[in-house]
């Protein structure tokens, strides 16, 4: 365990107010599988946007797959709406390497081509192995390499993150 603290809750603040100022008429939330899909779902009540967020899995598209097999998530890309023609604001939890960023994109134009996609993510640890940066983060922490930094929701909604070393 790591004694870095990170306040979720405060940093769910700061990525409330980036959001709000990433969307423009006609965005969509769409939130990273599952991190992600947590944050769009409490972003999208509090910046009372209608209708549903989108939630999109990265599994399908891993430059992983081979070693990593069908990972949890596989099945859990719902996007309630058309993806051609929309802006898309995507959410994450941890941004570290951009491999998982560049794969959901990928699986974002399995269903359409979006006029724009911008990243926002709660955490941007750094580490990055391709050229993927947010548009907006609330925090920006250095970790090694050999932790992960994830995110957590308890009964009442209310986020916390977990630092554990890398198995």
């Amino acid at each position: 365990m790591s004694s870095l603290l990170l306040d979720a809750e405060a940093l769910y603040a700061d990525l409330l107010a980036g959001a709000r100022m990433l969307m423009q008429p006609g965005s969509a939330l769409v939130g990273i599988w599952s991190g992600g899909a947590w944050l769009a779902e409490r972003l999208q009540r509090d910046l009372k946007i209608e209708g549903e967020h989108g939630v999109i899995s990265s599994a399908l598209h891993r430059d992983d797959f081979g070693s990593r097999g069908m990972a949890a998530g596989a099945d859990h890309t719902r996007l309630p709406f058309e993806v051609e023609g929309r802006h898309i604001v995507l959410i994450d939890d941890v941004l570290f390497t951009g491999r998982t960023t560049r794969a959901v994109i990928n699986e974002l134009f399995d269903f359409g081509r979006p006029a724009s996609v911008t990243l926002a993510v709660l955490v941007d640890r750094g580490g990055r192995e391709l050229p993927i940066q947010p548009a907006f983060s609330a925090a920006r922490v250095a970790l090694p390499r050999g932790q992960r930094l994830s995110l957590a929701r308890d009964e009442a909604g209310r986020f916390s993150f977990d630092i554990k070393d890398a198995a």
